[in-house]
């Protein structure tokens, strides 16, 4: 690897699999970058950055870029069904000196990242088999082409092809979630992170902007409703506080099944899992993409590391990643464990004793990657 020769070949142009490229480019390297789709494909929804996230996006010198974009946010507000307060978390204190939360347009992060990547992406390129030799994969991609790298790493979500082809894990599972997001434009003035809970259900508005509010939602099921808009109306037409006011500017809300990856390793010869293809989770804590750009942070040190040994590097980079991403799984349904706890129990716990329990779901986060 003296002189940095590797081959490397990136499954998956989103948040993942952008993120990597940049740290490998940052590196020395110079992946080549695939995606099945075309590009700017992408359903332009909400997206909240925790304090850790940032700290990933100065580690790959798109912290500057990503300043100017969405909102900083500085409290998270939990309330019940009729909006009454039930805790909150202060998150400046929570990230001080890690890095600050933001809440942003999806589509707004991707082009930061498509910018530091290089830009050079092939799309609507897909792979039908790895074949994986001694030191190298050989990849055949959809249009019957085939290649031979050093690397592949697979980007490529949590329905990732390159985990099936590599025999690394199958499908993901149904983590039992239905979630909704949405964009609302003219909505009520919210100033910050504000979440209603209910039984089995919740709703998330975040700020990301002059005139617009992330809105996320979530309920307890496996079946995408055939119209997702009349679905969150009548699920929380009858919730107070801000949600009416809410509900009544959404025109178009997207509704999808939540998956979860548990994988007993994340790499086989030369093929490697990052991001959700790796360790999907439900997006209780709002940490897949902060997980995706530390992936690219660790993975990128880590080859720089092992300059001579690719099989270390893989190594090194899984041990360093899999309690942080083990935290976020577990966390994640502890507090999911939560939705099923009657209200009547649950909200006199959170309204003593909630913003600390919420605010240690990140406790491990806050220490180095």
């Amino acid at each position: 690897m003296g002189g940095f020769p590797l081959r490397i070949l990136v499954v998956g142009a989103g948040i993942a699999g952008l993120a990597v490229a940049r740290a490998l480019r940052m590196a020395g390297f110079r992946p080549d970058v695939i995606d099945r789709l075309p590009p700017h494909d992408l359903v332009d929804t909400g997206l909240y950055l925790p304090g850790n996230a940032a700290r990933a996006l100065r580690r790959l010198e798109l912290d500057g870029p990503v300043r100017p974009l969405g909102q900083v946010i500085h409290r998270q507000r939990f309330r019940d069904v009729t909006g009454a307060p039930l805790c909150e978390v202060d998150l400046d204190a929570l990230w001080a000196g890690v890095g600050e939360c933001r809440a942003l347009l999806h589509g707004e992060l991707h082009r930061v990242l498509l910018t530091g990547a290089g830009g050079a992406v092939r799309y609507r390129v897909g792979i039908d088999a790895v074949d994986l030799f001694p030191e190298t994969v050989g990849v055949t991609f959809a249009d019957g082409a085939t290649a031979e790298y050093d690397l592949v790493i697979g980007a490529d979500g949590a329905r990732s092809a390159v985990r099936t082809l590599a025999a690394l894990g199958g499908p993901p599972l149904a983590a039992g979630q239905v979630v909704y997001r949405a964009v609302a434009r003219g909505g009520p003035p919210i100033s910050e992170w504000t979440a209603l809970l209910g039984h089995r259900a919740g709703f998330l508005v975040v700020p990301i902007g002059p005139g617009r509010l992330h809105c996320y939602a979530d309920e307890t099921g496996t079946v995408v409703p055939a119209d997702p808009l009349a679905r969150i109306r009548e699920l929380f037409g009858d919730y107070g506080g801000p949600l009416p006011d809410v509900l009544d500017c959404l025109e178009q809300v997207h509704a999808s099944v939540t998956d979860e990856v548990e994988l007993g390793r994340w790499y086989r010869g030369r093929v490697l899992l990052v991001g959700d293809a790796a360790h999907a989770t439900a997006p209780t804590l709002s940490q897949g993409a902060a997980m995706a750009l530390e992936d690219a942070v660790v993975l990128a040190e880590s080859l720089r590391s092992s300059t001579d040994d690719v099989d270390a590097a893989l190594a090194a980079y899984e041990s360093r990643r899999r309690p942080r991403t083990r935290w976020v799984r577990d966390r994640t349904r502890d507090r999911n464990r939560t939705r099923d706890v009657s209200p009547a129990l649950r909200d006199p716990l959170l309204r003593g004793r909630g913003g600390r329990i919420f605010g240690e779901h990140y406790r491990l986060l806050l220490g180095p990657l």
